[in-house]
């Protein structure tokens, strides 16, 4: 079973849709994880949201990076440049990959404008859960 690492900056939105989605779309074919280089908790609308799609990730918390030093990962994702520039070195052969998608944490204005940021975000990262299971699974 492949292991896979989803790495952000705070492991509260695009990592946790990330691990949702990729533990619905792997199934047995792999073990998937979700990290930050910081911890901020899980945000309610991810939650919501992903609830919106069918995937409950209201258990999901909000890990840092260090907690995993010890696993050896098959695959590395990192869904924001910032992850990707602050990423501790793992010592494996992880493969690494890399997607900048927009932080719906910082989407501003009325509610439903900051969830249709949440649900836009959310389809961009489905789309690339489901094209990476396709292709690496």
């Amino acid at each position: 079973m492949k292991k896979i690492l989803v790495l952000c900056t705070g492991n509260s939105c695009r990592s946790q849709m990330a691990e949702g989605y990729l533990r619905h779309f792997a199934g047995d074919k792999a073990e998937v994880y979700s990290a930050g280089v910081e911890t901020h908790g899980v945000n309610p609308r991810a939650v919501q949201i992903m609830k919106e799609d069918g995937i409950d990730i209201s258990h999901h918390t909000s890990n840092n990076v260090a907690e995993y030093r010890n696993l050896n990962f098959d695959f590395v994702i990192t869904v924001c440049d910032n992850a990707k520039e602050r990423c501790p070195y793992f010592p494996s052969s992880a493969k690494k990959f890399h997607h900048n998608f927009p932080d719906p944490g910082k989407a501003t204005g009325t509610e439903e404008e900051i969830m249709q940021k949440f649900r836009e975000v959310r389809d961009m990262i489905k789309q690339y859960s489901w094209d990476f299971v396709a292709e690496q699974l």
